[in-house]
């Protein structure tokens, strides 16, 4: 049985350091609140979208977070797939 690495030994963990809050921000940033609220149909990406707000109910709400967190290791993986194509 292999023990579980501390959470500072995450050298493989994208997310690993990333606060909410960078992670919101770099998805608005790369997708636009509008496409970001079509992604993720939920009201705090769809009415009135901010950064606060969105935080205030990500924290609160676990099956949300773990979309955003989702999404964000998807755009990694696309703008890596698309560094790759154009270098």
């Amino acid at each position: 049985m292999q023990p579980i690495p501390a959470p500072s030994e995450q050298p493989r963990n994208p997310l690993h350091g990333l606060t909410l809050e960078a992670l919101v921000t770099q998805l608005a940033d790369h997708y636009g609140w509008a496409d970001l609220g079509s992604r993720i149909p939920i009201r705090c990406f769809t009415h009135e979208p901010s950064v606060g707000s969105s935080l205030k109910f990500l924290r609160k709400t676990p099956w949300a977070r773990e979309k955003v967190e989702s999404l964000y290791l998807f755009m990694l993986r696309e703008q890596k797939r698309h560094a790759a194509y154009n270098p």
